[in-house]
């Protein structure tokens, strides 16, 4: 009776919860009014699925197990741990070979789609995660306005190109240091900050910079945004079908898919940047500063660690490659805009963080793959237009089906994909420990 009663009140929530949302969508009618159309079977059968996935849990949990003798845990097997030894490695070879394949298999026109939607799209939300990662996985400090420096970055780029003329290769150092310069004058007043009071600033601090890209008409633009962003150049020689371009410096026809197939190690190279930094950081004293301040700041402290400056250096940091970040999607896209920079980005950048396991550098670059490579396989499923009708778009329920998704993680997976931690330092042996045994996110 009581496994009914949860699961009657698990229903009931969700009845209510997705209520406004599902029951109603707006459609034009024949004289471009918009009107409503209810659709009551949605929300029932949402909450006849949560009612009986509810119970059926309960019973799950509830159900005596059979006790058995503790056994030790086995060793992993050779090829096992060659294989987690030497992932890493093997997602760089995938990666490097991905474009050349793509176009192999698909040709030209066909891989275009591949590389640029998917591949670097997802890499740039790597590299996005893997920065967070040290304010908030690495150092404890929850951030929730991460989009302000990706959006430093871009705008960065974009007026420094526009109006003075300089290459990709001179902005995008100086994209980072003016980002990293943001992101210690954020770090300064939310010092004594921690918890929840400090995401509330940062999520203030990035609304104030998407304010000031909309009002500052005369610098941004407004709404408008900035245009005609110059391209990126092979080191000075530019993607064009002329006599100085590209294809005929190395002799090949003129092709596009060039100009994203550089694009794409482009953004692979500045994520194994990031990565590479990060990981080398993290042996470093600042590195394990940035854990002691995650595990307790008050002991931190006693300990003789300057605090300010450890939070100074984790703000300037993770801001500096979001920077890099914001100065190649300028590039990319040609066109920046304050529309590009709200409070969702952020919030799914730290998703990305939260779901792969705040403090993993591998499962940050899967939950990116899942999270942002969902969003894009979502746009291939015009079969569900033939079961819910022409006017379904999968796209539309995407942040639904993460939402649910990230609930289901938090009852499974608490601690994200990948819920062990390898330790900066060691005593004679490195061995990987449970997540549940480090404090994430409470600097």
């Amino acid at each position: 009776m009581a496994a009914v009663k949860d699961a009657g009140f698990a229903a009931l929530v969700t009845l209510g919860l997705s209520f406004p949302i599902l029951a109603f969508r707006t459609q034009e009618d024949i004289s471009n009014h918009l009107i409503v159309v209810p659709r009551w079977s949605w929300p029932i059968t949402a909450a006849i699925l949560v009612f009986v996935g509810r119970f059926a849990a309960i019973l799950f949990r509830s159900r005596p197990r059979a006790t058995r003798a503790p056994t030790l845990p086995k060793a992993p097997s050779a090829s096992a741990t060659f294989l987690i030894r030497y992932a890493s490695w093997f997602g760089v070879a995938a990666l490097i070979a991905f474009p050349m394949v793509m176009v192999a298999a698909l040709g030209a026109g066909g891989s275009l789609k591949w590389i640029n939607n998917y591949g670097i799209q997802i890499l740039i939300y790597v590299m996005l995660g893997w920065g967070l990662n040290i304010v908030v996985g690495l150092s404890g400090l929850l951030d929730l306005g991460y989009v302000a420096f990706y959006a430093v970055g871009a705008y960065s780029y974009a007026l420094l190109s526009t109006t003075f003329g300089l290459s990709f290769w001179i902005c995008l150092p100086l994209a980072g240091l003016l980002a990293a310069f943001w992101g210690i004058i954020l770090g300064f007043p939310v010092l004594r900050l921690r918890g929840d009071y400090l995401a509330i600033v940062t999520l203030a601090f990035g609304e104030i910079i998407r304010l000031v890209l909309i009002n500052w008409t005369d610098l941004t633009n407004g709404y408008a945004g900035i245009s005609s962003i110059p391209r990126a150049t092979f080191f000075g020689v530019p993607f064009t079908d002329d006599d100085d371009g590209f294809a005929h410096l190395f002799g090949m026809d003129y092709s596009p898919i060039q100009r994203t197939i550089f694009l794409f190690y482009l953004i692979l190279a500045l994520a194994l940047l990031t990565n590479a930094v990060t990981l080398r950081l993290r042996r470093l004293p600042v590195g394990r500063a940035w854990e002691a301040l995650r595990e307790d700041e008050i002991a931190c402290r006693s300990l003789g660690i300057n605090t300010t400056n450890t939070k100074l250096t984790a703000f300037a940091l993770g801001a500096m490659f979001g920077g890099f970040a914001g100065s190649f999607f300028a590039v990319r896209q040609g066109f920046v805009s304050p529309e590009s920079f709200t409070f969702i980005e952020s919030a799914t950048i730290l998703a990305i963080v939260v779901l792969g396991g705040m403090g993993s550098q591998i499962g940050v670059a899967l939950a990116a793959v899942l999270m942002i490579g969902g969003t894009e396989i979502l746009r291939e499923l015009d079969f569900l237009k033939a079961v819910f009708g022409r006017d379904f778009d999968p796209v539309q329920y995407r942040m639904l089906i993460f939402g649910a998704g990230m609930v289901l993680m938090m009852i499974l997976k608490p601690r994200g994909i990948i819920s062990t931690r390898t330790p900066s330092i060691f005593y004679k042996e490195q061995k990987a420990i449970s997540g549940s045994l480090v404090k994430e996110g409470h600097g």
